[in-house]
């Protein structure tokens, strides 16, 4: 894959550019601001970036700012959000736009070197991935909308793990089940969340961002 990478940390990003190497991809821009990273994504339309989400001057959002810009001139531009901390508010933001193709994960979960590219090639597909940490916060939550506290148990684990990113095949066997009653339960949590018949991708990102915003 052709990739932008953009984080001020020199180290890491040169240990990126290694890394990804390593696994036979291309860093085509290696930069450390959020104008950067814009320009270099219309410029080199890559295949997916990564991006850390603080960056200069203030340390605070620009590299998340920065790739919904991006996003919005170049839509449906694959991105993967890093962060130090948990902050669901940064994935729903991601998410807004309802077309998908984006991860949030926290940054130690790059040192799991197979999650972290496996999540980054499920991100250039299309997928939406959320660090397990988030989801595990998410859930942790006592605030819930009336939709969502009509889910089930078992709906509410296969949301959950919606949210992570996994496939239906792998929803299935995470949760020791038939494919048939995967897609069962998802017709469901789809119904129950008022979301219409549309295209599969656009509605498992919607569930998501129902989710995140309960």
């Amino acid at each position: 894959m052709r990739i932008v990478l953009a984080d001020d940390a020199v180290l890491l990003r040169e240990g990126l550019v290694r890394l990804l190497a390593e696994d036979g991809h291309q860093v085509v821009a290696a930069i450390g601001d959020g104008p950067a990273l814009v320009e270099a994504v219309l410029r080199h339309r890559p295949d997916v970036s990564i991006v850390d989400v603080r960056m200069p001057p203030t340390y605070t959002d620009e590299g998340l700012r920065a790739a919904i810009t991006a996003r919005s001139q170049l839509p449906g531009a694959p991105m993967l959000v890093l962060s130090q901390y948990v902050e669901a508010s940064y994935a729903g933001d991601l998410l807004a736009d309802g077309s998908g193709a984006v991860g949030y994960l926290l940054k130690n979960r790059v040192a799991r070197v197979g999650e972290f590219l496996d999540a980054l090639h499920r991100v250039a597909r299309g997928a939406t991935v959320l660090d397990p940490q988030v989801v595990a916060q998410l859930l942790a939550g006592q605030r819930r909308d009336d939709a969502l506290g009509a889910l089930t148990t078992r709906e509410r684990q296969l949301l959950a793990l919606m949210a992570e990113g996994h496939s239906n095949t792998a929803i299935a066997e995470r949760l020791v089940v038939t494919a048939s009653t995967v897609e069962k339960h998802i017709g469901n949590v789809f119904a129950k969340l008022g979301l219409p018949p549309d295209d599969a991708r656009h509605r498992r990102v919607l569930a998501v961002l129902a989710y995140l915003r309960a």
